[in-house]
């Protein structure tokens, strides 16, 4: 999961169907990258980053003994 993503959304009340449309993606991806299921492109990070303009390894910090996101091997270093 990546809570301070899931935070920044929260605190400027924006829906994740509407910054789905902003990024023209699917919001059940968006959603599956906020709760931590699915891992977000370098790319994509940068965008979301970027329309938010937070730090990108901020908004994508890891939470400890979260489930790992289904694109990333369990032998991946984080």
């Amino acid at each position: 999961m990546y809570p301070n993503l899931r935070l920044e959304l929260w605190k400027r009340r924006i829906r994740q169907h509407e910054f789905a449309k902003s990024l023209q993606m699917d919001e059940t991806v968006l959603s599956k990258i906020v709760n931590g299921i699915r891992r977000p492109s370098v790319q994509l990070q940068r965008q979301i980053a970027v329309l938010l303009n937070r730090d990108e390894a901020w908004l994508f910090e890891p939470v400890e003994g979260a489930a790992r996101p289904q694109n990333e091997k369990a032998d991946a270093p984080q």
